[in-house]
């Protein structure tokens, strides 16, 4: 099958390609980039079905370097399939899920039976992490050399941090040995009770946490492990990345280790980058995620990390819960939130009309750099050769976020009737439209 995508802008990083122009996808690759005599000297005698991008940016495909699909064990919050389906019309052709199932990912042929069913199942990639330890207990190293073997890229303890420096380190120079990346949750778990209560904290510690009479975890919770992780990694020579920054702290940390020249990469969430502690309206569990919502001097810095490029990557840490654990006061709820489907459309609103990126930026920050942090080089760009994974983003679609109409089960968010700007209109994976969005239909 043949693709032809018309008269769109065409963003790509990789290439510096920043105009309109036509793509033809040939099959699973994309054939040509250019004007529409020379699509049409390449289609010769051939047809191909037509996309009209009119108005709207042609980026490579997005790739979320942290997404929890709960499959296996959990799939009352996700399957792979309805995960996939959300990332697809986020505009994500690529994701990196997590471990921490039930069963934990931790063996070669756990991470080679979600992948095996990843393709029947889901609409876009799924890359599956493996633990660092087994069963994430943090007392022996997971089997690393197999799920090396079976594909998963990186390993993680995502949801905690390997507590035991030892054993890290030990797993650290085994995934530097399989060519593997380390993706830490940075997190000193014995700090995140309140300093001044005692009690597990739900948000962050600050003058908000005391108006609404929450227990808080200070910032420390996070930049003593990302410290520690560091060091780590440039003792080891293992590439790490930092998942889901939420500090002032971690992006000076970022800053120190770039001028050591260490191999460490980091990411920013869209709910960190556009949400303060201050914009907790009420004790309501929409509002509990883990590291939780900081003060407006962290926003800042993270924004400037991500402009200035410190911070790499926006990824969502997309969370899915039920209801009844989400729709609960904080002390009973369960950490997380949902961003597959809403992603995109806030980091252009806050991000790109903020004046914070450029849309090329932004294709970088979501597609460009994660590629690159994964070595995935037949990805993250729109030129010839490349494999056909893309998005069609319209830049001007205005529209209120609607929980109701998410593809995700988990409809966990604070950002339910939210007003933004910009929308996924095709999302296309190996050369196959994956999502179409049926606002356009129904406009026409």
């Amino acid at each position: 099958m043949k693709t032809w995508i018309q008269n769109g802008h065409v963003l790509d990083p990789l290439t510096g390609t920043d105009q309109i122009c036509d793509v033809l996808v040939d099959g699973e690759i994309i054939r040509k980039v250019g004007t529409r005599e020379e699509i049409q000297e390449s289609l010769s005698e051939s047809g191909a079905q037509t996309l009209d991008a009119s108005g709207c940016y042609v980026m490579p495909g997005f790739i979320d370097l942290h997404v929890h699909f709960r499959d296996p064990g959990l799939t009352y919050k996700e399957t792979l399939k309805t995960g996939g389906e959300a990332a697809a019309r986020g505009g994500v052709t690529t994701v990196c899920a997590m471990p921490n199932t039930r069963p934990v990912i931790d063996t070669k042929e756990k991470v080679e039976e979600v992948h095996h069913r990843a393709k029947e199942e889901s609409p876009v990639h799924i890359i599956q992490l493996g633990a660092i330890t087994v069963g994430e207990e943090g007392k022996e190293l997971a089997d690393i050399k197999g799920m090396a073997e079976a594909g998963c890229i990186a390993l993680s303890e995502d949801g905690k941090s390997v507590m035991n420096a030892a054993l890290y380190r030990e797993g650290m120079k085994l995934a530097k040995k399989y060519g593997l990346r380390i993706f830490a949750h940075c997190e000193e778990i014995d700090l995140r009770r309140d300093p001044d209560t005692g009690e597990d904290g739900v948000m962050n510690k600050c003058a908000k946490s005391e108006e609404l009479g929450l227990p808080g975890i200070t910032n420390s919770v996070e930049d003593i492990i990302t410290a520690r992780d560091i060091f780590l990694a440039k003792d080891t020579g293992v590439h790490l990345h930092l998942c889901h920054c939420s500090t002032k702290g971690t992006v000076d940390l970022m800053r120190m280790a770039k001028a050591e020249g260490i191999s460490v990469t980091a990411e920013v969430c869209p709910h960190h980058f556009t949400l303060s502690a201050d914009d907790i309206a009420e004790d309501h569990g929409r509002f509990k995620m883990n590291p939780p919502l900081r003060e407006m001097e962290d926003v800042e810095a993270l924004r400037q990390g991500l402009k200035e490029g410190i911070m790499e990557a926006i990824s969502t840490d997309h969370a899915p819960h039920s209801a009844e654990e989400k729709d609960v006061p904080m002390r009973k709820a369960a950490f997380g939130i949902v961003g597959l489907e809403t992603s995109a459309s806030l980091t252009y609103t806050e991000l790109v009309e903020g004046g914070v990126l450029t849309p090329m930026q932004m294709a970088e920050r979501m597609s460009s750099a994660p590629a690159k942090i994964l070595g995935l080089s037949d990805r993250g760009s729109v030129s010839e050769g490349k494999r056909a994974d893309l998005v069609v983003f319209d830049p001007s679609r205005e529209y209120e976020i609607d929980t109701d109409t998410f593809f995700s089960k988990g409809k966990n968010t604070p950002f339910d009737g939210w007003k933004v700007k910009g929308d996924v209109k095709y999302t296309m994976v190996d050369g196959n439209i994956v999502y179409t969005n049926q606002a356009y239909e129904e406009q026409e």
